[in-house]
């Protein structure tokens, strides 16, 4: 019997689960910090901080179960640490200021980010397609601040153009961050590199805590509808870190980005729904430009798409060759690792 066409397979709707799956995770994440701000709360770095821990002990055990050794100098991820914690700081703080969506939406603005960086810095190449989806992405980017600044007749906080301004410079952080975990992955390994993040960011995480936080920290009345979405968001961004890496084993960068773009929806569902706030009609023509944008730059052809898969794969056989062999003979370093892709 003639084996299924490739969108029928099982891993196809495993793909589909999990890409809807972390697109959830990134929407509460949102969720839970645009609660915070509504709540008063406004401690973003401590946020991040329990996320960071999770991650330091979770990967950092198996690092050392494993007793593999380092293969990237330390220094390097401490500056990954301060990058990511900036840009979780960021964008966090943006909640104070704008709204939800304002932030699902601009949030996008990564994309284009890590594609220059990845052209310059990686030597990715791009056709003309990819700028071309660039270019109506930063279409539909624009109308969400214009409709921010312009529109009166809903929610949208205190200084909507400082939070969009904000969600901007901590997007483009967050592709410096992705590029940067990409570029230490193909060197390195997915554990090591979650570990380092985990272990660096909680400490640059707890030293901004002790310089602008505390008092913050001090005053907060932590009932439990404040501590709640606080767990909340360190759970969803743990779980979100942890499970993008499979996504790319199954399918690839290209199906976890366009699942990604259904946050953006999700988050208007729940803007509709949970506070009962009357959505601006730009922002629909807003989230179709930059949906529309991101389509055009991640289509590929089904043999590139082939071809991708089984680089992906081949780097997976490659890592769980190397982890036997290290488990046979102590303190041998690791192989190659499948790339991750965040944005």
């Amino acid at each position: 019997m003639a084996p299924p066409p490739r969108w029928l397979r099982r891993e196809v709707f495993v793909g589909l689960a999990l890409g809807q799956f972390v697109s959830l995770l990134i929407t509460s994440t949102g969720f839970a910090s645009s609660e915070l701000a509504r709540r008063g709360v406004n401690a973003p770095t401590s946020q991040s901080l329990l996320n960071y821990i999770l991650l330091a002990l979770v990967y950092g055990g198996t690092l050392l179960y494993k007793r593999q050794h380092m293969t990237i100098k330390w220094y390097y991820y401490l500056i990954l640490g301060i990058v990511d914690v900036e840009a979780n700081y960021i964008v966090v703080k943006a909640y104070q200021y704008t709204s939800l969506t304002s932030v699902m939406l601009l949030d996008c603005w990564s994309i284009p980010c890590v594609i220059v960086l990845t052209w310059i810095f990686l030597k990715t190449k791009y056709g003309l397609r990819k700028f071309i989806g660039v270019g109506v992405c930063v279409t539909g980017l624009i109308l969400v601040v214009f409709s921010d600044v312009h529109a009166s007749d809903r929610a949208k906080g205190p200084n909507p153009l400082k939070g969009d301004l904000l969600v901007i410079g901590g997007s483009m952080l967050y592709a410096i961050s992705n590029v940067t975990e990409e570029y230490f992955v193909k060197k390195s390994n997915r554990v090591e590199v979650m570990a380092m993040l985990g272990v660096f960011g909680a400490i640059i995480s707890g030293i901004q805590i002790s310089i602008l936080e505390q008092k913050e920290l001090r005053s907060t009345h932590w009932t439990a509808g404040a501590i709640l979405p606080f767990i909340g968001f360190a759970l969803a961004m743990f779980l979100f870190y942890s499970t993008v890496p499979i996504i790319l084993k199954i399918c690839g960068a290209t199906m976890l980005n366009l699942s990604l773009l259904t946050s953006d929806m999700w988050a208007v569902l729940i803007r509709i729904f949970a506070y009962h706030e009357k959505v601006d009609w730009m922002y629909f023509v807003a989230f179709a430009g930059t949906a529309t944008g991101l389509v055009i730059y991640s289509y590929r052809g089904s043999r590139q798409i082939s071809e991708d898969t089984a680089q992906v794969t081949q780097a997976m056989d490659e890592e769980a060759a190397t982890a036997n062999s290290t488990a046979q003979v102590p303190g041998v370093g690791d192989g190659p690792a499948s790339n991750k892709d965040f944005s």
